[in-house]
């Protein structure tokens, strides 16, 4: 039994050197395609970043909204969404003011007005939704005053 034992072989040492080598390259080439895809998405992600700094409602047709680009890129925010549930939007391009595109630079605010076509109800949840021309999308919901 003893010389059973004795007579068994393992991988060589070149082998072993190979296989480590083999592996390790492996590794880094894994490492290196996640690193560079999360590199890349995160610097697009930095370059607009808008968000939501105040929602006023200055009369019973219209609604107020101050958004922000904390991002390192300006932005332009190409269309204006309003409902009263998340699955249901309506486009409010044509009344939004300033008219759209309206631009948001680096680093600076500026506040869009959402005329309405009738009064908006009080204590209500209302969903908003503001599109740039870059991949960047605000959305937030906000409740009425009473």
């Amino acid at each position: 039994m003893r010389k059973i034992l004795r007579s068994k072989k393992g991988i060589s040492p070149i082998l072993a050197t190979l296989l480590v080598i083999v592996i390790t390259v492996a590794a880094v080439i894994v490492t290196y395609a996640w690193v560079m895809t999360f590199t890349r998405t995160q610097t697009q992600q930095a370059g607009v970043m808008l968000i939501k700094e105040d929602v006023s409602w200055p009369n019973s047709t219209s609604i107020s909204v101050t958004i922000s680009n904390t991002g390192t890129s300006n932005g332009k925010v190409t269309a204006a969404y309003l409902g009263t549930s998340s699955t249901n939007l309506n486009l409010t391009i044509d009344s939004v003011s300033p008219t759209l595109p309206q631009t948001v630079s680096s680093g600076l605010s500026t506040t869009l007005t959402l005329n309405l076509a009738s009064a908006w109800s009080a204590n209500t949840r209302y969903y908003f939704k503001f599109a740039t021309d870059t991949p960047a999308i605000l959305e937030f919901n906000e409740k009425s005053p009473q």
